[in-house]
């Protein structure tokens, strides 16, 4: 399964996720992380979130950032729920892009494959999300 929440800055993506990723780490089974851009979520998720800081890796395009969630992956059968805050500031890109297309469309492949859930934000206007990322609002 993957979710995403696509919104112009300011339009409560940010808590919305912090609930989710709370509500996640409190009710589901397995491991829970957060990749983010800074360390802006440290004080307001659960301490049982695994939070990744995406500057501490050389992610700077979407077949590296497969890579790094795969490896996330096998190195711990248990994850359960993957939030990527910020795609297109993690791997710098335009929210229209086929690549954040082809991404997203990956990671529901993954999601399917291996039973790990994904819930994504992009930060822009809703006007401009394609017809296939419109598919995992």
């Amino acid at each position: 399964m993957v979710r995403v929440i696509m919104g112009a800055k300011g339009s409560g993506k940010t808590k919305q996720m912090i609930e989710m990723i709370n509500h996640a780490a409190e009710n589901e089974s397995g491991s829970v992380v957060c990749v983010e851009v800074g360390k802006k979520l440290v004080y307001d998720v659960s301490r049982n979130v695994r939070l990744v800081e995406s500057s501490d890796f050389a992610a700077d395009n979407f077949t590296f950032f497969k890579g790094f969630i795969s490896g996330m992956y096998a190195s711990n059968y248990d994850l359960s729920h993957v939030f990527l805050d910020s795609l297109c500031k993690i791997i710098p890109s335009e929210p229209d892009s086929p690549e954040v297309e082809e991404f997203l469309a990956w990671l529901d492949r993954f999601s399917e494959e291996n039973g790990v859930k994904f819930t994504v934000t992009i930060s822009a206007d809703i006007a401009l999300a394609t017809e296939a990322m419109k598919a995992y609002f």
